[in-house]
């Protein structure tokens, strides 16, 4: 058995298993950007959230993943159940965690016609792609800011509908993908497309840890993996648990956590301050500080809360400002010690 990287043993990076497990919570939050060096754990931790959460309640048979209806009589995009009346039957399948690389070609990441199938029978039969394979699950995209334009098209279309629509070769077919979007990349080997920016929720600054100490038992850990996986994994077993238990209780809280208007009133102060675009933001802050409370257990999130989650929210949103040299990080964090100094 192939063992996953604990996702309680990766070390430090706290903002970003933060980023992730938010996500976990709330899906709708949007996905997570990852800007930092290479060989942080980027796709450790995402792999490794992936392996804590239960496993999710299928159609069985059905090629996209879909839930199972609460009317049972077909999943709705392939039908499974229809053709003779019979119930559709439910399945346990792993949350999928799919990458997407960059040379992947048009077909192979939004599916095409099954050519084998074509020519020995005849039909025109649809092979599902990489969205179908995300489903409800994590997509994740490494160096995503040196994908080429007509993909980064595809993944803007799939974010804003929820839904892959291919229409050639003589298939129409449309079927759902929803996923958690991951992706990757180092701002010095070119810009990201503010489109596909702006529908990343949460966005993530990691760097490679200075400390002696830090950086001594990033390596002793890989290393006890990389020896021996089997007893590695279970001396982490209790703290995966302990994460684990932490994620379901959270998406369980989720519904009855409430967010008062004085959180919001601060939610698009800080806004308005920093001079972000639309309402996206004040949407996204609104959603992480829900889930945040939820993962923490508070019931009703607090002014501390949001304080907490808004660098992850805001810092992709900024405009440039050539009057001022500071980080999109530290811009943020001024406006809120400038909100929260006020009151």
């Amino acid at each position: 058995m192939r063992h996953v990287y604990p996702f309680s043993a990766i070390v430090g990076q706290d903002e970003m298993k933060l980023a992730l497990l938010l996500t976990a919570v709330d899906p709708s939050i949007g996905g997570v950007m990852v800007f930092g060096d290479r060989g942080t754990g980027k796709s450790t931790a995402v792999r490794g959230l992936a392996g804590l959460l239960p496993p999710m309640t299928v159609v069985a048979g059905c090629r996209y993943g879909c839930a199972l209806p609460s009317d049972t009589s077909g999943c709705g995009y392939c039908s499974r159940g229809h053709a003779d009346g019979e119930k559709v039957r439910s399945a346990k399948a792993p949350v999928p965690v799919v990458d997407l690389p960059l040379g992947a070609t048009e077909d192979r990441v939004v599916g095409a016609l099954d050519l084998e199938r074509a020519l020995t029978t005849g039909e025109k039969a649809f092979e599902p792609g990489l969205l179908a394979r995300a489903h409800r699950g994590f997509l994740y995209v490494d160096e995503v800011n040196l994908l080429e334009d007509h993909l980064v098209d595809l993944l803007l279309d799939a974010a804003a509908t929820g839904e892959n629509v291919v229409e050639r070769e003589g298939v129409s077919v449309r079927h759902p993908a929803r996923f958690v979007l991951v992706g990757s990349g180092n701002p010095e080997e070119g810009e990201l497309r503010p489109q596909l920016l702006d529908r990343f929720g949460l966005a993530v600054d990691v760097k490679t840890p200075r400390e002696i100490a830090l950086r001594i038992d990033v390596i002793k850990r890989r290393d006890a993996f990389d020896r021996d996986a089997d007893a590695f994994v279970a001396h982490w077993e209790k703290a995966e648990k302990a994460v684990r238990k932490r994620i379901v209780k959270g998406q369980e809280r989720l519904e009855s956590t409430t967010v008062p208007d004085a959180v919001l009133v601060r939610a698009t102060e800080l806004c308005s301050k920093l001079g972000t675009d639309g309402l996206r933001g004040e949407l996204t802050l609104l959603r992480t500080v829900r889930a945040y409370a939820a993962l923490e257990g508070h019931g009703e999130a607090t002014l501390e809360d949001l304080r907490k989650i808004a660098p992850l929210c805001l810092r992709h949103r900024l405009r440039r400002n050539v009057l001022d040299e500071a980080s999109s990080s530290t811009r943020v964090e001024r406006a809120l010690d400038e909100l929260y100094a006020a009151t």
